[in-house]
């Protein structure tokens, strides 16, 4: 089923990563949210999609389904905190994917996506995004990242520029 709507989502502990995809315009908006801003955001767009008659999907950047876990070379203090993080924005996402079905808001736990891109460690750049979709503004990497997998659920052409 093809939706009119798709919020992609980067899950993470503090702000998580937001984006509005308008399938039909091909419009999208960015943001960061905290975990009750988000909930209130989801259910006004449930609201709006309902109201209007179209469709929405929630996409849950699932981190927890990566079968491998990433190795940090790193001692003692800083994996720790690192594995609590990673931790932290897991759960974080599973609890959004919790709530969207309560509420009955079509949502679907994403595998993550290749990290293929110029960034560090293969992250997609703004400029990289901004070729293929036409974004402008200010974006930072959590919403980057949620914007890449509303794009691409959406079945939509990801282009690179070649040099």
């Amino acid at each position: 089923m093809k939706y009119q709507n798709i919020i992609g989502i980067d899950p993470d502990a503090e702000k998580s990563g937001v984006a509005f995809l308008e399938t039909a315009t091909r419009k999208l908006e960015v943001t960061t949210l905290t975990f009750p801003d988000l909930l209130d955001y989801l259910r006004f767009s449930n609201d709006r999609a309902t109201e209007s008659g179209q469709s929405l999907i929630v996409i849950v950047e699932a981190g927890w389904m990566v079968e491998k876990s990433n190795y940090h070379p790193f001692q003692g203090h800083r994996a720790e905190k690192i594995a609590r993080d990673v931790g932290r924005n897991h759960e974080t996402g599973r609890k959004i994917a919790e709530m969207c079905r309560h509420w009955g808001i079509n949502v679907l736990e994403h595998h993550p996506l290749k990290k293929m891109w110029k960034g560090k460690d293969g992250k997609i750049t703004h400029e990289e995004l901004a070729f293929f979709t036409g974004l402008s503004g200010r974006t930072n990497q959590e919403s980057r990242d949620a914007a890449l997998l509303a794009w691409e659920y959406a079945g939509f052409p990801i282009r690179v520029k070649v040099r």
